[in-house]
């Protein structure tokens, strides 16, 4: 049986350039086998910017800087687990704009691969990135509330998105 991973503060990060999204193949615990962004859990003392440099390093072996990040969203994953209780995660999700290094395979994301922002593999990312993930993409910041099935497999209502000017 999958481990289910309670997580309630998390990053994800895109990398960006020009009309191209990176991607990669998540190998373990949420998402896995799905493609997606760079991220995970914030420690304890963390900032989201600062777990998100931590976590970019770790799963890709890039470094970058907190300026280079561009917060976009703020999604509150209300997931269900199989025993019927719920968590919610907040995850910070931002664009990356300047990194130093290349992508590489790391155990947790592998085949880093390089998609055309207007046609992503929606059908094997997570269930509700076909919704929201389109709209930053777009330039648009949102904050958005999404409810999920045991092991985020599936969407149990319609997502709720706000649009926003800024976060502080």
């Amino acid at each position: 049986m999958r481990e289910e991973k309670v997580l309630l503060n998390a990053t994800l990060c895109f990398p960006i350039r020009g009309d191209k999204i990176l991607l990669a193949r998540k190998t373990k615990k949420i998402g896995q086998g799905c493609w997606n962004g760079y991220g995970g859990g914030i420690e304890d003392g963390e900032t989201p910017e600062q777990s998100m440099i931590r976590e970019l390093e770790e799963e890709s072996g890039v470094i970058a800087s907190p300026e280079a990040l561009e917060k976009m969203a703020i999604v509150d994953s209300h997931n269900t687990k199989s025993d019927g209780g719920i968590f919610v995660c907040r995850v910070h999700v931002y664009f990356l704009h300047q990194w130093a290094g290349e992508f590489e395979p790391t155990e947790e994301m592998v085949d880093p691969t390089w998609f055309d922002k207007q046609n992503l593999p929606f059908a094997e990312m997570m269930p509700a990135d076909k919704e929201w993930l389109p709209l930053i993409i777009s330039g648009q910041k949102i904050i958005a509330e999404v409810k999920y099935s045991p092991f985020q497999q599936s969407l149990l209502s319609k997502m709720r998105i706000q649009r926003v000017n800024s976060f502080n």
